[in-house]
């Protein structure tokens, strides 16, 4: 079976966020005065074969820990459907 993974990566919420921090600075000389609390994060797609969700969910947790995840500043989430073929 193949699975559609997406993956959100954003700052740990205890830490500073510079890039989110300098868009909401930026945004009331753009006249902009209504947001705040801007993160800036990283999405990623992708997809998984495997022969059930389980496993395929093991996979996304192992890949995100070992390569797509610096787990000492950002954390993740992820959905992970079926692809019906």
């Amino acid at each position: 079976m193949k699975f559609a993974v997406q993956i959100n990566i954003m700052p740990q919420d205890a830490l500073l966020d510079p890039q989110g921090k300098t868009v909401e600075n930026n945004t009331s000389k753009l006249g902009i005065n209504n947001i705040s609390n801007i993160r800036i994060g990283k999405h990623i797609s992708l997809q998984v074969e495997s022969d059930n969700q389980n496993t395929a969910e093991a996979t996304v947790k192992e890949i995100c820990k070992k390569l797509l995840v610096n787990q000492i500043t950002e954390q993740y989430e992820f959905t992970i459907k079926a692809i019906k073929t």
